[in-house]
C-alpha cells in the first residue's frame, strides 16, 4: 500500500474559521452591536468610519464606547450572544487574543496584544517590552525608560500633523526628543519635505549639525551691505530656549549658545529662516 504524504491536521471546532472573517482592522469571528446606534459593525473602527464619514449628518456623528459594548453576533452560527470569547451556540472561538475589559477579539495573536490597567486599553508589541509612565499617562518602549522626557498626559492629544486621537491609534507613533508625540508616518512625511522641527515647540528633531555647517558658509559667502553690516537683533533659540543678541543678517541667525539656526526674532516681525534652511538640505 502506497503511503501518502499528504497529512491533515484536523482542526480544533474551537478553531474553526480563524483567519477567515473579519475586516482590515482585525481578523475575527464576531461582529459587534454598537451599544450607541444598535447598528452591526466588524469592529469600532469600522463603526467610526462609517458614523464620521462625510455622508453623515454632522449632528448624528459619533464615536463608539468601546468598553459598553454588551452584544456579539458569531460570525459562523449568527447567533447573537453576550460577549464573550466562545460561542455559545457552535462553540468556536471569536478571537484567539480575548479582553473583556475592552471588549475586544482578534485571531492574529502575533501582535502580541496586551491589555493595561493603567491605560484602560489593550497595546500590541508584548507586555514585557513596554512599562506604563504615570506622568506620561501612556505605554512607551521599555528602551525609553530611563531617557524620554516626560510631558503630562503626552498621547491624550491629537497629532499635530494629520490631528488623529493619538492615544488609541491603531498607527505607529514616535516620540520626539523632545517629548512630544506624533505618527511615525506623519513625521516621515514632514521629513520629505524637509522640515526637521517638532510641530508643537518647532525643537529640531534631528541631527543638524551639517544644515549648520552648510549654514555657516552661505552666510560667510553673502555679505550684508554696508547700511546693516552694525544692525543688532534680539533671536530667540528654538532648540535650546536661549535669547541672543546677534548682528542682523537677511538670511538666518545664529544662537550664540548652542550654535543653531533654528532660531526666530523676539523685537521685530520677521519670516523664520526655516525656508532657507529647506533649500540647503535639498
Amino acid at each position: 500500500m502506497e503511503e501518502s504524504h499528504n497529512n491533515v491536521v484536523p482542526v480544533a471546532p474551537s478553531e474553526t474559521g480563524s483567519g477567515q472573517y473579519g475586516c482590515s482592522h482585525y481578523r475575527r469571528r464576531c461582529k459587534i452591536i454598537a451599544p450607541c446606534c444598535n447598528q452591526i459593525f466588524d469592529c469600532r473602527h469600522c463603526h467610526n468610519e462609517s458614523q464620521n464619514s462625510v455622508q453623515v449628518d454632522l449632528a448624528n456623528m459619533h464615536d463608539i464606547p468601546r468598553h459598553d459594548v454588551k452584544r456579539v453576533i458569531c460570525s459562523l452560527c449568527s447567533t447573537e450572544q453576550d460577549v464573550q470569547q466562545v460561542c455559545i451556540q457552535c462553540g468556536v472561538c471569536m478571537g484567539r487574543y480575548f479582553c473583556s475589559k475592552c471588549k475586544f477579539f482578534d485571531d492574529d495573536v502575533s501582535k502580541k496584544q496586551y491589555h493595561c490597567d493603567e491605560c484602560g486599553i489593550c497595546r500590541t508589541g508584548g507586555e514585557e517590552n513596554f512599562f506604563h509612565c504615570k506622568k506620561c499617562d501612556c505605554c512607551y518602549s521599555s528602551s525609553m525608560k530611563d531617557s524620554h522626557r516626560c510631558i503630562e498626559k503626552a498621547m491624550h492629544q491629537n497629532c499635530p500633523v494629520c490631528f488623529e486621537f493619538l492615544f488609541d491609534t491603531t498607527k505607529d507613533i514616535t516620540v520626539l526628543p523632545c517629548g512630544h508625540t506624533i505618527h511615525l508616518g506623519c513625521v516621515r512625511e514632514m521629513q520629505k519635505h524637509c522640515q526637521y522641527s517638532c510641530p508643537v515647540c518647532s525643537k529640531s528633531f534631528c541631527d543638524m549639525s551639517r544644515v549648520w555647517e552648510k549654514m555657516d558658509e552661505e552666510l560667510a559667502s553673502t555679505p550684508m551691505p554696508e547700511m546693516f553690516q552694525n544692525k543688532m537683533v534680539w533671536i530667540l533659540c528654538n532648540d535650546c530656549g536661549e535669547t541672543s543678541e546677534v548682528k542682523f543678517h537677511i538670511i538666518a541667525h545664529k544662537c550664540l549658545k548652542c550654535k543653531s539656526y533654528n532660531t526666530r526674532r523676539t523685537q521685530a516681525a520677521s519670516a523664520p529662516c526655516l525656508s532657507r534652511m529647506e533649500e540647503m538640505v535639498r
